[in-house]
């Protein structure tokens, strides 16, 4: 007979938290909810009401799967999904705290012990009348909960049960979520709440971008990108040229019809790709699309509004087409679309493109959206389709008339950016 066990979803083990502020530590019991972390780091630290505080964690403190998540050095605990990401598969976790508040008084209480000894019984009736008890005592690894006067915490545990009987094999699995992950043991375990935030969290905003060249003759150029220091260089193709941590160049021959040759990787194509990938820290879906700068419709109704908008800004049908097909998996994972185009000036402040050709007329659509629940719909009941309607877009993208004149050396820039 053989009982691995260890605690459940009711009773999760112990943890051990550091919070760390400047160059203070102190080491405290992990609470089991944002809100009680959040309230053990200001009782710790007591900042003034106008203080800024901020929470994170080093990614190197957290678990594989969760660090390869996020981008950048830290997850910032802002709510109850970032710190259930955080915490998840971790014996201990470090909190960092980021506030202009004075430090915090010294301290120098220590952590109760961990608590390894829990009397358990599991009782399994076999048949009528025939029940078989087992009895679990000590763990040399689990800290079994303790309440703050020292006695056990009552609980339930998971486990699994093999029991060998008369020749045959029973096995009893624990109820939950399983989670395979490369390079975890098969009966790692993870709330199925947690699995669920994990949806959101896999999906960082990133703005995904294509460039084309519209010439009237071939002619050899350098396409040169810089970013901002809040957005990070992603994926591109073909290949573009490191010139420093936040600028890439392009090596390319346009010729008419729109072909693109790019001499370093030797690769034809008919637009440039690439990816901007925002601080996450900044992007906050309420506040880059509301009502008060976007516009919220059905997804039925966004696709043909959409195609009606980039026909007012000159696009072409396979232009349009191919902006609305690649990315219609993504409109179509939403009941209702939020969205607003950027102004030049926005974009510009984002990625700025300089073109070793002169004059030049850059059309650079930036399109951001996101998905919208049905209460959420109820806010943009004064910014929808007929609000949509009477925006002069050509107006709000910096539109050209000579955007459309093949006599012009031209760049159009299309991007698009699901704000989760």
């Amino acid at each position: 007979m053989q009982m691995p066990m260890g605690p459940a979803h009711a009773l999760a083990r112990q943890k051990l938290l550091t919070l760390a502020f400047g160059d203070m530590e102190t080491v405290k019991m992990l609470p089991t909810t944002y809100a009680e972390l959040l309230m053990m780091s200001k009782d710790w630290t007591r900042p003034p009401p106008d203080a800024m505080f901020t929470l994170r964690v080093p990614t190197e403190y957290v678990s594989f799967q969760a660090a390869r998540l996020v981008a950048g050095p830290y997850i910032y605990l802002t709510d109850e999904e970032s710190f259930q990401i955080a915490t998840m598969g971790v014996q201990g976790l470090r909190v960092e705290i980021v506030s202009d508040a004075p430090p915090p008084p010294d301290e120098v209480a220590a952590p109760p012990p961990p608590v390894l000894e829990m009397p358990a019984t599991f009782s399994l009736e076999m048949e009528p009348g025939t029940a078989l008890v087992l009895e679990t005592m000590v763990s040399d690894e689990f800290d079994m909960a303790r309440m703050d006067d020292g006695t056990i915490v009552d609980g339930t545990f998971w486990g699994k049960l093999d029991i060998v009987h008369s020749g045959d094999t029973h096995k009893m699995d624990f109820s939950g979520t399983r989670l395979e992950v490369h390079g975890l043991s098969p009966d790692f375990m993870v709330d199925a709440r947690t699995i669920s935030k994990l949806v959101v969290a896999s999906k960082p905003a990133v703005a995904k971008c294509q460039l084309s060249v519209l010439c009237p003759a071939q002619q050899t150029c350098e396409i040169v990108l810089t970013f901002s220091p809040m957005w990070k260089i992603g994926l591109t193709w073909p290949p573009a040229e490191q010139l420093s941590e936040n600028k890439i160049k392009y090596f390319i021959r346009a010729n008419p019809g729109g072909a693109l040759e790019h001499f370093n990787s030797e690769v034809a194509t008919t637009a440039l790709y690439y990816e901007a990938i925002p601080d996450p820290n900044m992007v906050d879906p309420n506040e880059y699309i509301s009502p008060k700068n976007g516009f919220g419709l059905s997804f039925q109704d966004f696709i043909p509004h959409l195609s009606n908008v980039l026909d007012q800004l000159g696009m072409s049908l396979h232009a349009k087409s191919t902006f609305i097909n690649n990315n219609m998996s993504a409109f179509a994972c939403h009941r209702h679309v939020a969205y607003r185009f950027l102004a030049p000036r926005r974009i510009a402040s984002a990625i700025d493109i300089s073109v070793t050709s002169d004059p030049c007329l850059f059309t650079r659509l930036f399109l951001m959206f996101r998905g919208v629940t049905d209460d959420e719909m109820d806010n943009f009941v004064n910014a929808g389709e007929k609000e949509a309607n009477q925006m002069n877009w050509r107006e709000v993208v910096g539109w050209n008339e000579e955007s459309k004149d093949p006599t012009q050396f031209r760049i159009l820039e299309t991007t698009v950016l699901e704000v989760t």
